[in-house]
C-alpha cells in the first residue's frame, strides 16, 4: 500500500511515515553500556554515525565532534560539595554551643572555596583549575546530522535542535532515590535557615521563648542533612547499565525523526539532529555544541526539543511528559512558548501529554540553551527514573508505542513552528493560548 493510499484512508502522513519496529531496532542496538570516554561510547559513536548515513544523510551532513573534558564536575565536585556542606553543617553548631566570631571567620573561609568552585562552574567544559588538577581527562564525540531549510539561505533561516545524549551510565543509587535524598537535602536546609532566622529573633526581640526550640531544630535539620549528605557522599558512577530508556529511547526518536525530515524539509528552518555525547558526566556535548555552533544561532530563531528517557512499559504512569515548571515556592515555567506549541500539536494529533514540575530543574541537555536563553524543552516520561543508571534499563521497559506517538507530536509541533516562522523570527512573539 502506498503512502498516498494510506493517507487516504484517513491516516495522516506522520502516522504513515513512522514505525514502531523500526523504532525498537533502534533501542535495541543502542541497549549497551556506553560511559562517556569508555569503549562502550566509541562504538556508540560509530554506530550513530553509521545509522545517519543508512537513513540517507551524505558524509558532507554528519558532523563528528571530539572533545576533552575533565570528569571533576560530575563526580569530584558531588562529593567536595557533600563534604563542604558537612562541615558547614558542624560550624553551625559551633555557633550554638561555642564562639560566634570564631564560627563567622570559618564560614568566612569555606564562602571563599564556595566562591572559587562556582566561578569554575560557569564553563565546565572548560578543566580550568578545578578539573586540571582534581579531575581526570576524557574525550567524548558528539554527531550531529543538519538538514537545512528548503526555502530560506542557511544564514537567514531559524535553527531547530532535535538532540538526545549518546552516552549512559549506572550509579551505586538509582534516580528516584537520588532525587529524593537532593530533596532531603534541599528541604532540611531551608528549615535549617528558618531556625537559625528565629534564633536571632529570639535574641533580638528578646522574646520570652525557649531556646531549646532552636537547639532541637538545628539538630534534626542537621541530622536530615547529614544523613542525604553521607549517602551522596557514596555516589559512584559505574558503567554496567545498557542505558535503554536513558537514552536509547531518546535517540531512537532522534532517528526516526530524521528519517522523515530528510525527505520534508522545513521551509525556513535549519534542523540539527543532534545526539550529545557525556550528558551524564556534565552535560558536555551539548555545551560544546552550543561553543561551536552559536554564532549560527540568533535569540528567537532557535529552539531545542531534547529527549530524554521515554516512556516506562511497565508503569502505571508510562505516557509522554515535558518539563513545564520548576522552583520551591513560585512555580517558574520552564518554557512556556514551546510548552504550548507542544499542547496544541497534542490536542491536534488526540494525544495526551502531561507537564511534570521539578522543585530545582532537571540537569540535560537544554541547560546550555537556557542559559542563553534560547528557547528549549525536555521530553520525558517521569517514571523512567525508577530504571534508569541501572543494570535494569533493559530494552523490554521501553514502549515503542510511547515513542511512536512522540514522533508524530514532534512532527506536528515542528511543522506548526515552520509556519509560524514570521510571527517567532521576525516579530520574535507569539501567544498560544491554551483553554
Amino acid at each position: 500500500m502506498t503512502e498516498e493510499l494510506k493517507i487516504t484512508l484517513g491516516q495522516s502522513a506522520s502516522e504513515s511515515y513512522f514505525n514502531q519496529d523500526r523504532l525498537f531496532k533502534y533501542v535495541n542496538q543502542f541497549s549497551f553500556p556506553r560511559l562517556a570516554g569508555t569503549s562502550g561510547e566509541e562504538k556508540a559513536v560509530q554506530l550513530t554515525y553509521d545509522t545517519f548515513k543508512e537513513i540517507g544523510f551524505i558524509e558532507d551532513q554528519i558532523i563528528r565532534r571530539s572533545f576533552k573534558f575533565s570528569d571533576f564536575y560530575s563526580t569530584t565536585l558531588m562529593k567536595l560539595i557533600m563534604t563542604l556542606n558537612l562541615i558547614f553543617n558542624l560550624i553551625l553548631l559551633l555557633f550554638l554551643y561555642i564562639h560566634v566570631s570564631l564560627t563567622i571567620i570559618l564560614i568566612f573561609l569555606m564562602a571563599i572555596v564556595v566562591y572559587l568552585i562556582i566561578k569554575g562552574l560557569k564553563h565546565p567544559e572548560i578543566p580550568g583549575f578545578w578539573g586540571e588538577y582534581f579531575g581526570d581527562s576524557i574525550t567524548a564525540t558528539n554527531v550531529i546530522a543538519k538538514i537545512p531549510a528548503s526555502n530560506m539561505p542557511e544564514n537567514e533561516a531559524g535553527n531547530l535542535i532535535i538532540s538526545a545524549h549518546l552516552d549512559s551510565k549506572s550509579q551505586s543509587i538509582k534516580t528516584f532515590w537520588r532525587v529524593i535524598l537532593y530533596k532531603i537535602w534541599l528541604y532540611s536546609g531551608l528549615f535549617l535557615g528558618g531556625i537559625f532566622v528565629l534564633y536571632f529573633i529570639i535574641i533580638f526581640g528578646k522574646l520570652p521563648i525557649s531556646f531549646n526550640i532552636t537547639t532541637f531544630g538545628a539538630w534534626i535539620s542537621v541530622g536530615l542533612i547529614s544523613f542525604s549528605n553521607l549517602f551522596l557522599l557514596f555516589l559512584n558512577t559505574h558503567n554496567k547499565s545498557p542505558g535503554a530508556l536513558d537514552n536509547a529511547s531518546g535517540m531512537a526518536i532522534v532517528f526516526e525523526l530524521s528519517s522523515y525530515f530528510i525527505k520534508h524539509p522545513l521551509k525556513r528552518f535549519n534542523m540539527w539532529f543532534c545526539q550529545f555525547s557525556a550528558e551524564e558526566l556534565g552535560t558536555m556535548g551539548s555545551r560544546v555544541f552550543v561553543n561551536d555552533f552559536e554564532h549560527h544561532f540568533a535569540k528567537g530563531r532557535i529552539f531545542q526539543f531534547n529527549f530524554d528517557m521515554i516512556s516506562c512499559a511497565c508503569h502505571k504512569f508510562n505516557r509522554i511528559e515535558y518539563f513545564r515548571s520548576y522552583g520551591l515556592v513560585i512555580r517558574k515555567k520552564s518554557a512556556p512558548l514551546l510548552s504550548n506549541y507542544l499542547l496544541h500539536a497534542a490536542k491536534n494529533e488526540k494525544i495526551i501529554v502531561k507537564g511534570l514540575h521539578l522543585s530545582t530543574g532537571a540537569h540535560t541537555d537544554t541547560v546550555p540553551f537556557h542559559l542563553r536563553n534560547y528557547n528549549a524543552i525536555d521530553i520525558t516520561t517521569g517514571a523512567a527514573s525508577l530504571y534508569t543508571h541501572t543494570v535494569k534499563d533493559t530494552p523490554e521497559k521501553v514502549d515503542c508505542n510511547i515513542l511512536f506517538n512522540t514522533c508524530r507530536l514532534l512532527r506536528e509541533t515542528i511543522s506548526m513552528i515552520d509556519i509560524d516562522y514570521k510571527i517567532l523570527c521576525e516579530n520574535q512573539e507569539i501567544e498560544c493560548e491554551m483553554k
